[in-house]
């Protein structure tokens, strides 16, 4: 009996806290934004894009304080392809400068009709901690009057020029000279995308051999697309840049080779160098004595060097963290063989040879079983030959594996004869590949094969690789159903489409950030 009223006795009490908690929650305040500290609202306000906030501080008075707060401005791109902001006018810029960015603007991008001598003095003045500037001269007509600038921000730790094909920098670089001394990374981007196939003037529209008199403390250097530098200009960039590091030549198509010889004697540091469509030469390549250098990570894609040039390239360096041979089609079985066992693969991480069709699927199976654990990146797309038996012997030893990249895209001259039983390889990659960020998959609707249950091994590599931020696929249903898939679980920008975006192992160069542009 006694056990009995206890027990009424505990209810009872249960049930008048559940009351008083009740009525204390009808009567207490409502939680609101205006209640959320002031740190806590800039954390979450900094989420949103730049164009964003503009909309934002149109709610009311206090917002517009947030939205506009120095902090959340420190990095800006006033480029409107690229951000989607447009600033008018350069009095208005000027404004901004003074008023919104001020001390902590630490990064801005600027289209051409803002770079003026009032825009670039008011930076030097008013943002001393500014340490990377974009300056896009690619679409100018015509330039400002510089003849007046007497300040330039004298900070920067990297500067990205876009050049113009027509004109000429020289008057504004004159007077930046003296200010370049803290460089460390340069970016001068050409037009290499924009250029048409007809043969045209080329001009020099800026004077490289002068900035590097003004530049001794480069470490990365980046010509990207520029159609009139050649190996006079390497040749004379490595004059005074002794602490280079990094070398990135992609899409000059002058470029041959005759100063890496010079290059690798005076840079003792260069560990990266990219030579990605490239017009190097078989014999001026194998004359440089890359025994001697420090180069391990060599981008030698889309070049046309014989199999004798990269047997004899590839075998004297002292040995690789990254490589990329993509489109090398003198790249054969041999010379892999001879990296192999001249121990130059053994701290191998990301390797691109897609389009190599001189490698057979023994050799490639006998490279990654033994090399395997150590990659992160791999490209290993445009052997028809290579189906789901093939994937489903070497996906085990990808354990440590970030990017992926395989199959064949849909083409008439590597059409495969067989369909490729696409969820085994999903499969395999959830088990063996937790660390999977970006995943491509190329094969066409035509070509893979999938049923009613692939949505269950989408779900196993949802789940099973919690980094996979990208995930390309070819158009077709089998897109279709995988996006839906991932999103139904809230990841919505992880499935996309071949047509639209291409995955690459650049990231994990060493110094891909300070490679970034654009």
């Amino acid at each position: 009996m006694d056990f009995r009223s206890d027990l009424f006795d505990i209810a009872q009490d249960a049930t008048q806290v559940a009351a008083a908690h009740t009525q204390e929650r009808r009567y207490a305040p409502a939680v609101t934004i205006e209640k959320i500290p002031e740190k806590l609202v800039l954390h979450i306000f900094s989420f949103l894009k730049h164009r964003e906030l503009g909309k934002v501080a149109q709610v009311c008075r206090k917002w517009r304080l947030f939205a506009y707060d120095s902090r959340l401005w420190k990095a800006v791109s006033l480029r409107p392809e690229y951000s989607g902001l447009h600033v008018n006018t350069v009095e208005t810029l000027l404004a901004l400068i003074n008023l919104r960015f001020g001390p902590t603007l630490h990064y801005i991008e600027l289209p051409c009709d803002l770079i003026t001598a009032p825009v670039m003095q008011e930076l030097s003045n008013k943002s001393p901690n500014l340490r990377y500037m974009t300056l896009d001269f690619s679409n100018a007509m015509q330039l400002h009057d510089f003849n007046d600038m007497n300040a330039f921000p004298c900070n920067l730790r990297s500067l990205c020029i876009c050049l113009s094909e027509v004109i000429f920098l020289e008057g504004f670089m004159r007077r930046i000279y003296s200010c370049l001394s803290s460089l460390e990374v340069l970016h001068l981007i050409g037009t290499f995308e924009m250029s048409t196939e007809s043969e045209e003037d080329v001009y020099e529209v800026i004077n490289i051999s002068k900035i590097k008199a003004h530049t001794p403390n480069l470490k990365i250097v980046n010509l990207y697309g520029i159609s009139f530098v050649d190996d006079s200009h390497i040749e004379l960039l490595t004059s005074n840049c002794i602490h280079l590091e990094c070398l990135s030549l992609n899409f000059c198509l002058r470029i041959k080779g005759s100063s890496f010889k010079t290059l690798i004697q005076r840079c003792k540091k260069l560990k990266t160098l990219l030579l990605q469509h490239t017009g190097v030469e078989d014999q001026l390549m194998i004359a440089v004595p890359w025994e001697t250098s420090q180069i391990t990570e060599l981008d030698l894609t889309s070049t046309e060097l014989s199999t004798d040039c990269l047997d004899s390239v590839l075998t004297r360096c002292p040995g690789f963290t990254y490589l990329g041979l993509g489109h090398c089609e003198f790249f054969t079985d041999k010379i892999l063989e001879r990296l192999m066992e001249k121990g130059k693969l053994t701290r191998l991480q990301a390797i691109d040879i897609s389009h190599t069709h001189a490698l057979s699927e023994n050799t490639l199976y006998h490279f990654l079983h033994n090399h395997g654990h150590n990659l992160r990146g791999l490209m290993l797309a445009g052997k028809p030959k290579l189906t789901e038996n093939f994937w489903l012997m070497v996906i085990r030893y990808l354990k440590n594996m970030r990017v992926c990249v395989l199959g064949t895209a849909n083409g008439w001259f590597l059409k495969m004869q067989s369909r490729v039983h696409v969820d085994q390889i999903v499969e395999a990659f959830a088990q063996q590949c937790p660390y999977m960020s970006r995943l491509e998959i190329q094969w066409d609707p035509d070509t893979i094969r999938y049923s009613d249950k692939s949505s269950k091994f989408i779900d196993h590599l949802r789940l099973r690789c919690p980094h996979l931020r990208s995930f390309s696929l070819s158009d077709g249903e089998y897109y279709e159903m995988v996006k839906s898939n991932f999103e139904r679980a809230d990841r919505q920008k992880v499935v996309r489409t071949t047509t639209n975006y291409t995955t690459s192992i650049v990231c994990l160069l060493n110094n891909y950030r300070d490679l970034l542009f654009n």
